[in-house]
């Protein structure tokens, strides 16, 4: 995986738990939802970018 591309999706998942933690503070379930959302997709992302990275080797 590479440098940039694991910090973006590091960022996105950070990005994700905030917002997931100020929509839970706030009671807003469509920003708690948003934030899981964000959070799924970078799990999705880096487990893309691990198998990529099998294939390589």
């Amino acid at each position: 995986m590479g440098v940039e591309d694991k910090f973006n999706n590091t960022t996105e998942n950070t990005a994700g738990k905030v917002k997931e933690g100020v929509g839970r503070a706030t009671d807003n379930e469509r920003l708690e939802a948003e934030g899981r959302a964000d959070q799924s997709r970078s799990s999705l992302k880096q487990a893309g970018e691990k198998i990529k990275d099998a294939f390589r080797s």
